[in-house]
């Protein structure tokens, strides 16, 4: 398997994943927030996805526009583990840590690991 299955697995969720010609490679798409605060608004999501996948899931998400104020504590999300963007990501992005617990005990698929963003949004 490969970062290629994950990207054919969001695009197969209806997502319209880019490459950010990056390493490791890093896939930016458009996402409509389903709950919380900021249900409904629109943002650009981008993940550094494993050349591994599935045997590794993607790190924590980039955000763009900035959507939390940048706190590098471990404090509990949503307010901790906000950082500045990596993996070479622009800084017009916000790269959050937010490690997926569940991976190992889901079916490792691109579904499996947009449910856990999804979930990331309640708290906003």
């Amino acid at each position: 398997m490969s970062s290629q299955d994950f990207v054919d697995g969001l695009t197969a969720l209806g997502y319209e994943p880019r490459d950010l010609q990056l390493e490791p490679r890093v896939i930016a798409f458009c996402y409509t927030i389903l709950v919380g605060s900021r249900a409904g608004e629109s943002i650009d999501l981008a993940l550094a996805v494993p050349g591994d996948f599935p045997l590794q899931c993607p790190s924590g998400p980039h955000v763009r526009p900035h959507l939390l104020p940048f706190n590098g504590t471990s404090d509990p999300h949503p307010v901790g583990g906000v950082h500045a963007a990596r993996d070479g990501v622009p800084a017009e992005w916000q790269y959050w840590s937010r490690p997926y617990p569940e991976w190992a005990t889901s079916d490792r698929s691109a579904r499996a690991y947009m449910g856990h963003i999804h979930h990331l949004f309640e708290a906003l």
